[in-house]
């Protein structure tokens, strides 16, 4: 069995008030954190994972409520493989949410296509939604500890993304330089029936 570890940080904190039970909760599920039961998780006892976790146990104090961090491994590779697919699940759910902005957002661009919607503004407002794919699949990447199978999807899913703006931007340049050339062609005329 491969020496996987983890941190196991349980806590209690009071009922009241809910926001800081809530506030901690996320904390740790913004963490990568995989909950056991309520108030029990794991975390990899990999990178800064035992320095978030003692400033997360002064914070229970402070709430009233005690936490206890320990480092744990599993006793054999049935109960290594129940923790794996935990996290592994976890991550995957994330994945599958990505992929469907994903196809959003192909349905967007395809929509503005089939519209004959060319326009700089289109550009722009499609721009800013694939930087937030892009920071929402580097923040899964940065939790998937494990790897998953959907790893490789979300990410080509995300170069697809890039690569239908890429055409609809060079649609709507070619566009507009057609329509340059077009009022260029128009006023030069006008100025040669004017000149006449």
């Amino acid at each position: 069995m491969s020496g996987f570890s983890w941190l196991m940080f349980t806590y209690k904190v009071p009922a009241e008030p809910a926001r800081m039970r809530v506030g901690l909760w996320r904390r740790l599920k913004s963490m990568g954190a995989v909950y056991l039961q309520s108030g029990v998780c794991l975390l990899p006892d990999i990178h800064d994972h035992a320095r978030k976790l003692k400033l997360l146990e002064r914070q229970v104090a402070e709430m009233g409520g005690e936490a206890v961090i320990l480092k744990t491994a599993a006793l054999d590779r049935v109960q290594q493989e129940k923790v794996l697919a935990r996290f592994q699940a976890e991550r995957e759910e994330q994945y599958r949410e990505f992929i469907s902005r994903c196809e959003d957002f192909e349905v967007e661009i395809d929509r503005e296509t089939k519209a004959r919607h060319f326009s700089y503004a289109e550009i722009e407002e499609n721009e800013a939604d694939l930087k937030k794919l892009k920071r929402w699949l580097a923040g899964i990447r940065k939790l998937d500890f494990y790897g998953t199978r959907l790893s490789a999807e979300a990410e080509k899913r995300l170069q697809g993304c890039e690569a239908l703006l890429d055409a609809y931007a060079q649609r709507v340049f070619e566009i507009d330089a057609g329509e340059s050339e077009s009022r260029q062609g128009s006023s030069t005329e006008k100025a040669v029936k004017e000149g006449s």
